[in-house]
């Protein structure tokens, strides 16, 4: 991929080839972007599974099989740039917010749940959770927001 290896990146948490996971594991950025790609898929089903407890009526469970499957999403980020990396970039300036929405988010929905024992607001966190995550994640992968703004934003000019 020439195009791939041609990008250079800043040091707000995207990938380069010095990342402490390489250091570590020793793979290769297709290999990080496999894991990235294999742990998000893999929290995002273990997070639409939790769904069919909606179905038992236990929001309990819901929310913790959710908040499971996000937080191992969020894991995924650090294939991308080590997870000592990750930890540390996480409130830079370009993603504080979302890493903000999304643990406030992570927490809230775990006491929705079993303090409140709401149902439709536990619901709600989970999608804005959900949503942060996806944002947050965006921004570890060069121009990942730049496309979802201009694909989103396609979609609602054909809309109106």
């Amino acid at each position: 991929m020439k195009l791939w290896d041609s990008f250079e990146f800043s040091d707000q948490g995207t990938m380069d080839e010095t990342s402490p996971f390489d250091n570590f594991f020793k793979l290769t950025r297709t290999q990080r972007l496999y894991g990235f790609g294999i742990c998000f898929v893999l929290g995002f089903v273990i997070s639409l599974l939790a769904t069919l407890t909606l179905f038992t009526g236990s929001f309990t469970g819901f929310a913790v099989l959710y908040t499971i499957g996000n937080t191992i999403s969020l894991l995924s980020t650090g294939f991308l740039v080590g997870f000592k990396k990750q930890i540390k970039t996480m409130f830079a300036p370009v993603r504080w917010f979302a890493s903000a929405i999304y643990l406030g988010t992570l927490v809230l929905t775990l006491v929705v749940a079993f303090v409140l024992k709401n149902g439709i607001l536990c619901i709600i966190l989970c999608i804005i959770q959900w949503m942060a995550l996806f944002w947050y994640c965006a921004s570890y992968i060069p121009y990942g927001r730049a496309i979802i703004k201009k694909v989103f934003g396609s979609c609602v000019d054909s809309i109106v």
